[in-house]
């Protein structure tokens, strides 16, 4: 199986940073494009009771998830990539990286085990593991 459109789910913690030099590899093998998207997941706050959420935690959130990903798309072109784009998308991530894989028409998903936790993936099972079990496409989970 050749991949030409790789999405790799991103958020910073160690898992994404594996997650990424393998996507980097394989993009870089394929000469595939790659985009690095993180997702900016503000209904944790909520659902923690931190309600109604300062805008500044909201910026700051948005400012992380841009650093992030700007990062790790200036790693990859470091790495040979040719084709990067670096993505932020507001919403569940699961569901908002599936979706964007979808309308983007990528070929595999790389993601990590397991990312920057929060109280409410430990009630609603992983991000991993809903893209694995939901997803139309190839899901590569790196440990």
């Amino acid at each position: 199986m050749v991949f030409k459109n790789i999405v790799v789910a991103y958020d910073g913690s160690e898992n994404a940073k594996r997650a990424l030099d393998v996507a980097i590899d394989l993009a870089k093998r394929y000469e595939a494009r790659l985009t690095i998207i993180e997702v900016i997941d503000t209904s944790v706050l909520v659902g923690m009771g931190l309600g109604p959420i300062p805008s500044e935690v909201i910026n700051e959130m948005y400012n992380k998830a841009k650093k992030d990903v700007e990062e790790a798309k200036e790693k990859a072109i470091n790495s040979g990539v040719k084709n990067v784009e670096a993505v932020n998308i507001e919403g569940d991530p699961a569901t908002a990286i599936m979706d964007y894989a979808g309308k983007a028409g990528a070929d595999l998903i790389v993601t990590g085990s397991r990312g920057l936790s929060t109280v409410k993936r430990i009630f609603l099972g992983s991000v991993s593991s809903r893209i694995v079990h939901e997803a139309k496409i190839p899901v590569l989970v790196v440990k």
